[in-house]
């Protein structure tokens, strides 16, 4: 099995899916896709990515490296928790999520990037 060595750059993402206060830019290397969620001061998932998903809580799970700003999640089962530059989380399906303070959240999803922000 032939094995290619690539390179690519958020910089110039193979996809780009926008959305209110914030964008999922998409890169497809080896057999993944890497997503880059960039959430600007205000953005909410219940407010801004609900009505485009039609989903009651976000149903992509998500493994994720935190670069910058303070991103407040909440489960369905309740558990609450903040994570911010440095941190990684583990997120099964069933979560809200929302921008703490005056910030941009900047995180790099290993996970569910894929699915991410696509219209019902």
């Amino acid at each position: 099995m032939l094995q290619l060595t690539e390179q690519k750059s958020f910089e110039r993402p193979d996809e780009v899916r926008e959305f209110p206060l914030g964008r999922a830019e998409i890169l497809k290397i080896g057999a993944a896709e890497i997503g880059r969620l960039v959430f600007e001061p205000g953005w909410r998932w219940s407010t801004h990515l609900k009505p485009l998903v039609q989903t009651d809580s976000c149903k992509a799970p998500h493994f994720q490296y935190h670069l910058q700003g303070r991103l407040g999640i909440r489960m369905d089962d309740g558990t609450e928790l903040v994570a911010g530059p440095g941190d990684v989380t583990s997120l099964p399906c069933g979560h809200d999520a929302w921008v703490i303070g005056n910030e941009p959240v900047v995180v790099v999803d290993w996970y569910g990037a894929s699915s991410y922000a696509r219209p019902a």
